[in-house]
């Protein structure tokens, strides 16, 4: 098929590359002339595993980069919007970018297209880029509007794409639906079609539902460390429940990213905007955010007054496999320990870069020994395999005090006591006093 990707986000260009590995011919769109500049050249500008190899394969022989989305749509037969969609100053989805990319594509289309959207949108989103393609396209040409929300988690979204556990297409008309669905045959994965408002509403409501997990099991550990139970081991207990399970049940500093902060805060918002008041969301959110406050008591109790003490940070990205930092426990960790008075010596293996152009005053690593060195205690904020691969002993020579808190539970407790360490996890079964 021939076919238009507008955005060159984490979505749209794994979206779009991949599509094209798939054997279609794919452009992908983007308004941002240095970005696509730099895609001309194969320079990728997000860290995604296996995201270069696929652009590698493909670039200018069945993926190609432009800013004409007009050249981009006339030539294609389905164009994906894929764009942000922030959030708003009370937790509104900003659909303005969505809308623009719809009024560029009315502008532009020539013939019957298919207007897929990607991009994680407002429940009605359909019918608002039907408005906009009736009002402002060509009246002799038509079109339909389809619905196939993204299930990509990022440091496993080629992964995600390539081995999808269901896709879910929504539409007005089936045929529109089926068509896009050819694009997916090739995965042999569970495919649903469904109307366009469900299609838009299942993925909140999944991705709602797992950020509902990770607080809950927060909230578990807390309770862990009042009473001296050891949240991994409960958790353990409780994924072996078929109808729990394990996967988003790992305590710590909670969730953070593009989506699901983003897509918790637009649920309950689009439910106030019916009608109907979520109870559950907002302590969801609540509770992700009083994550990061617990951990700096734990810091503070480990350190005592952290004036004039170095910390080592290890890690910066939201997760492991990524350089994202949007809503990484980094972002409101740094400041914190800053303001009082820290020196901070940090290492991540991909997201330095993004991180030197928000964090001027910390000292930037070449690896965990280094940000180590002379160190009051280690504070882990992604839990990155290479972390979990140290050499205890060499670290325990390094730092000043033997000290970790450990905001991702990578260690065990009683392996750390035996090698030496003073180790605080997230509800390992410290008796927490606040």
């Amino acid at each position: 098929m021939r076919i238009a990707v507008v955005g060159t986000g984490y979505v749209g260009l794994v979206t779009g590359s991949c599509f094209a590995d798939l054997g279609n011919v794919v452009t992908c769109v983007d308004v941002d002339r240095k970005k696509i500049a730099e895609l001309k050249k194969g320079i990728v500008p997000i860290f995604e595993p296996g995201l270069g190899e696929i652009i590698k394969r493909n670039r200018n022989h069945r993926l190609f980069f432009t800013t004409d989305m007009v050249k981009a749509v006339q030539a294609s037969d389905l164009i994906f919007i894929a764009v942000n969609t922030p959030s708003g100053k009370n937790g509104e989805v900003d659909i303005t970018n969505v809308k623009a990319a719809a009024k560029a594509i009315a502008k532009s289309i020539n013939r019957y297209k298919i207007i897929i959207n990607k991009s994680t949108v407002p429940i009605g989103m359909g019918d608002i880029v039907t408005q906009i393609l009736i009002k402002l396209g060509p009246k002799d040409v038509s079109f339909d509007v389809v619905s196939n929300p993204e299930f990509l988690r990022e440091g496993s979204a080629v992964t995600d794409l390539l081995r999808p556990e269901r896709i879910v297409i929504g539409a007005t008309r089936r045929s529109a639906a089926q068509k896009v669905a050819e694009i997916y045959k090739p995965l042999n994965s569970p495919i649903l079609i469904t109307d366009l408002k469900s299609a838009e509403m299942i993925k909140y409501a999944s991705n709602a539902f797992l950020a509902l997990k990770i607080s809950y099991i927060n909230e578990i550990a807390n309770l862990c460390d009042k009473v001296g139970a050891d949240v991994v081991q409960v958790t353990k207990g409780m994924s072996y429940d078929s109808r729990i399970g394990s996967q988003f049940f790992n305590s710590g500093l909670g969730f953070g990213g593009s989506c699901f902060p983003k897509d918790v805060a637009g649920l309950a918002q689009i439910g106030k905007e019916n009608g109907y008041p979520f109870r559950l969301l907002p302590e969801v959110l609540a509770v992700n955010q009083y994550q990061k406050k617990l951990f700096l008591e734990k810091v503070r109790k480990a350190v005592g007054s952290l004036k004039g003490k170095t910390l080592a940070i290890w890690g910066l990205s939201f997760k492991p496999n990524t350089d994202d930092m949007r809503q990484a426990p980094s972002l409101t960790l740094i400041p914190a320990l800053l303001a009082k008075g820290a020196k901070l010596r940090a290492y991540d293996p991909v997201a330095m870069a993004k991180a030197r152009v928000l964090f001027k005053k910390i000292k930037y690593c070449r690896n965990p020994y280094e940000a180590a060195m002379g160190a009051e205690a280690i504070l882990i904020l992604t839990e990155w395999n290479e972390f979990k691969q140290v050499d205890l002993q060499v670290l325990k020579t390094t730092v000043k005090h033997p000290v970790i808190v450990d905001g991702r539970n990578m260690y065990e407790p009683q392996e750390m006591a035996e090698k030496g360490f003073v180790y605080h996890g997230m509800g390992r079964g410290e008796v927490a006093h606040f």
